[in-house]
């Protein structure tokens, strides 16, 4: 029960603020920092843009004495809404991501523009710029809190920045999605990869290589070739037509014929220790 007395509290004390999603009294936005005083954490006088207006309309729902407003989060002004330099402007987006009610438009590397009616006056905009570029101009004059600000202004702020919340969750969402899926296929790629390279093969039974690989594709032509010569070979030994002249030959030679047997035992093209010959065979 304390729960759903404690939201719907929330949910009344945002109701009162101006919607500037400022962060002026400390917090991300408005309803968090409604929520925070709806649990006690936080003071209902830390809204500037609300002014004493704003503080005396809380201190009413909650039942509180109407108290100053806290001077460290910032004063009570006139409203002014954020002004670009289009000529300064170097279109790096950084005002539009800071802007919590989508009030600038533009595009990388593209002149940046403030919508003025959208405009809560938050200054969130000013500080990213590289440029400085951005500047806050008083548009009520000696109006200020709710005497220049309306409910039915601040309810459209709300809603531009539930809307751009929502968007902002979706594209992140996405984004670690994708980011997701892209490890999930290099992981496989890479057991796939493991997979094959410690299963024995055969030399004569090895895949083919991809044909966007020269390397491999070099490596697959030599292999078959060797695959050949040592079929080749077979055969004639079983036609009783291996090698002339082995025996008696001279040092040099056979020194050469001892490096060339090394070569294909490194090769795998000849037993270390070879079977027996058939007597019965011809040599």
């Amino acid at each position: 029960m304390t729960a759903t007395v404690s939201r719907t509290l929330a949910e009344r004390i945002e109701d009162l603020l101006p919607q500037t999603q400022c962060t002026k009294c400390g917090y991300p936005a408005c309803r968090p920092y409604a929520e925070a005083i709806a649990a006690g954490e936080a003071n209902h006088n830390q809204c500037p843009p609300g002014g004493a207006e704003g503080i005396a309309r809380i201190a009413a729902l909650l039942g509180k004495p109407v108290i100053p407003l806290d001077t460290t989060h910032g004063i009570e002004r006139p409203r002014p809404v954020a002004v670009i330099d289009e000529s300064v402007c170097i279109g790096c987006t950084l005002c539009m991501q800071a802007c919590p009610v989508d009030a600038i438009v533009g595009a990388a590397k593209q002149m940046h523009t403030v919508i003025t009616e959208l405009c809560t006056g938050c200054d969130l905009c000013v500080p990213p710029c590289p440029v400085d570029c951005i500047a806050m101009i008083p548009v009520t004059g000696t109006r200020t809190g709710w005497d220049a600000w309306s409910q039915p202004e601040a309810n459209a702020a709300r809603t531009r920045h539930d809307r751009r919340t929502a968007r902002l969750e979706r594209e992140r969402a996405a984004a670690e999605a994708k980011a997701n899926a892209r490890q999930a296929s290099r992981t496989a790629q890479a057991a796939e990869t493991s997979a094959a390279t410690s299963a024995p093969q055969s030399p004569s039974l090895a895949q083919p290589a991809p044909a966007d690989d020269p390397e491999a594709k070099k490596r697959a032509i030599i292999q078959a070739a060797l695959d050949r010569a040592r079929k080749k070979k077979e055969e004639m030994a079983k036609l009783g037509a291996g090698p002339k002249n082995t025996e008696h030959v001279s040092p040099a030679v056979q020194a050469q014929i001892d490096a060339a047997d090394a070569r294909r035992r490194r090769l795998g093209l000849k037993e270390d220790n070879p079977a027996p010959q058939d007597p019965d065979k011809p040599a």
